[in-house]
């Protein structure tokens, strides 16, 4: 009897553990979406990719970005900018049920038409994540040194 309720505990355990595993994973792959995201802009598609921002965003974030939207579209038509980007890492800070904390880091390389090389430079964001149903959407970010 008390190896079956052994057993039982230390089934519970090791789902627990693939659950939580699995909502880091989950949590650390939007985050690493939404670096690519940002970091991925071209002024001839500068309507499609402010979109796949937007949609990986939720609450004020979301409302922000959508005031600012012309902002963006305008500077970047004005500048002929796009931007691309490599090497992208994330990782959990926290996580406590819909709710986390992820670190990305990035490069990204901006070109315009004064700066038709560009330059890769490293960028950090800190990003809160609230759980949507079953996506992890950004609710917040900011830039960290």
């Amino acid at each position: 009897m008390v190896l079956v309720a052994a057993t039982g505990w230390l089934g519970v355990l090791t789902v627990n553990k693939k659950d939580d595993a699995d909502r880091r994973a989950k949590a650390a792959q939007s985050a690493r979406q939404m670096g690519v995201n940002l970091m991925t802009l071209d002024n001839a598609t500068a309507q499609r990719d402010l979109d796949r921002i937007v949609a990986g965003t939720t609450g004020n974030l979301k409302n922000k970005l959508g005031t600012q939207s012309k902002v963006l579209l305008d500077q970047l038509a004005k500048t002929g900018a796009k931007s691309t980007v490599s090497d992208v890492e994330a990782a959990v800070v926290s996580i406590d049920g819909d709710s986390a904390e992820v670190m990305v880091s990035l490069n990204g390389t901006v070109t315009n038409a004064k700066v038709k090389d560009g330059a890769p430079r490293a960028y950090r964001y800190v990003m809160d994540l609230t759980r949507v149903q079953d996506r992890w959407l950004v609710s917040d970010m900011e830039m960290v040194p």
